[in-house]
């Protein structure tokens, strides 16, 4: 092997710098993901905001669609620069609004300005790696990005329940503000010199017409979450027909035949929308669970999303060196066969015929399922696409990652609302992922192979 080629690695002279900072803004954002999860009960609690408890998790992941195509339409014309400092600048807002916040509604604005921070980095973090990162290493530094999950999977959610309980719950947002703040000045200063590439020629007309149905499932998605507010005989047919909207307005967001479960990209990334809301809608309601079930304090209800983000973390990790060899057949299988026995200990778990350490144990079952397959479909994405739709198709992945979890978490909270709230409901959640698990199996048989790069031998060390 030639000296060039034992030094190319995400961790090279050239990548070093904006791989640590990409790692960094990765694992700020699972530090607010894992600590949101955490403290909800006592945020809704705090604020009087049960009955919009959903909408916390679904307004955010609505309003990160609009993200996600603006990031991505401005990558494809302009280059991912622009497009990720304003982002990290949205998110950052949004977790000050949220943190100052004195009543729900005040909370769930600063949540919804978050969402659009979120989807837009997510989406520039992607082209940067496709315009940056050679296709052989793609693999990795998407396995770097999801092992900036274990970290705050270990102590992540038990700090963030332990600074609820001892400090206060606002400090869950600030903190994290402050440091992403730090590490955004930290990767501006080295994208700086680094050519990301100038884009290509968009069409205007087009892309106008993309951001207006954006916005049209992110509002409707946000009606889906409030519907729980309502009244039963009234909220269904909202939610049902907001649902119906979004899968109109999505389409042209998406690759053709994604909704048909289509051979190639549109099955790829159809299973990504539908795992995405299996496992956060149940996940959503996890903490909860523990501390009204079984009388958890949020420090300790923090320990199911711990040990779950940890198995992803690791999980992903293995994807990342052997998952050519596992192929995408065996790890949609294996994947869908850890959350459905996850979702069954939960289920059993939620009526009471379980300990609640089955609980931990099964959630972290679901982790390393999300854990093979999220990596392992970003992969793909990569691999099916070309330099001119490398924003659409990463957008098009994050658009139906967010639109499928927002749409399943405010389908499960109208479902508890409507069996009257509270932890007698809950398994009426879970049932609905298992429903949801099985569906998946349709574009999991159809993920196809797009010429994706054979993981490197694990024998190349720091990367």
């Amino acid at each position: 092997m030639s000296d060039a080629a034992a030094v190319v690695s995400i961790w090279d002279r050239e990548r070093i710098w904006v791989t640590a900072g990409s790692v960094a803004l990765i694992f700020l954002a699972a530090i607010e993901a894992l600590a949101v999860t955490t403290v909800m009960p006592i945020v809704s609690d705090a604020l009087d905001g049960q009955a919009l408890y959903a909408v916390a998790f679904a307004g955010t992941l609505a309003t990160s669609v609009i993200g996600m195509v603006a990031a991505g339409a401005w990558s494809d014309a302009r280059g991912p620069r622009g497009a990720l400092y304003v982002a990290v600048t949205l998110f950052i807002v949004g977790l000050l609004l949220s943190g100052l916040a004195t009543t729900m509604h005040q909370f769930l604005v600063g949540r919804l300005v978050q969402g659009l921070g979120t989807g837009g980095q997510t989406v520039a973090l992607y082209v940067v790696v496709a315009r940056l990162y050679p296709p052989h290493l793609h693999g990795r530094i998407f396995a770097a990005f999801a092992a900036a999950w274990v970290v705050p999977s270990m102590i992540g959610p038990f700090l963030a329940g332990a600074v609820a309980e001892y400090l206060d719950w606002r400090w869950a947002f600030l903190g994290v503000a402050v440091l992403t703040a730090v590490a955004f000045v930290m990767i501006a200063v080295r994208l700086r010199g680094l050519d990301l590439g100038q884009g290509e020629p968009q069409n205007r007309r087009a892309l106008v017409v993309r951001m207006a149905l954006a916005v049209v499932v992110a509002v409707c998605a946000v009606v889906v979450g409030f519907s729980a507010d309502m009244d039963a005989a009234f909220g269904w047919p909202v939610a049902l027909g907001a649902i119906a909207v979004i899968a109109i307005a999505v389409l042209p967001l998406l690759p053709r035949r994604t909704l048909r479960a289509g051979r190639g990209l549109p099955s790829v990334v159809l299973m990504r929308g539908i795992v995405a809301g299996t496992f956060f809608a149940a996940e959503a309601y996890i903490p909860y669970l523990l501390i009204e079930r079984y009388g958890f304090t949020a420090t300790w209800a923090g320990l199911a999303l711990m040990f779950a983000a940890f198995a992803w973390a690791g999980a992903s990790q293995l994807q990342g060196r052997y998952g050519e060899r596992l192929g995408n057949l065996r790890i949609t299988l294996l994947s869908l066969t850890l959350l459905f026995v996850a979702m069954i200990l939960v289920i059993l778990a939620a009526l009471g015929a379980v300990s609640p350490v089955l609980v931990v144990i099964g959630w972290g079952f679901a982790g390393g399922g999300m854990g093979l397959l999220y990596p392992r479909l970003t992969v793909l994405t990569l691999a099916y696409s070309e330099p001119g739709n490398q924003g659409f198709n990463s957008s098009a992945l994050s658009i139906s990652d967010s639109t499928g979890a927002a749409i399943v978490i405010a389908v499960a909270g109208l479902s508890v609302a409507t069996l009257g709230g509270g932890v007698d409901a809950f398994p009426v959640v879970f049932a609905l992922c298992i429903v949801l698990i099985v569906v998946a199996l349709v574009p999991g048989l159809r993920l196809g192979h797009g010429g994706e790069p054979a993981a490197e031998p694990a024998t190349t060390s720091g990367s």
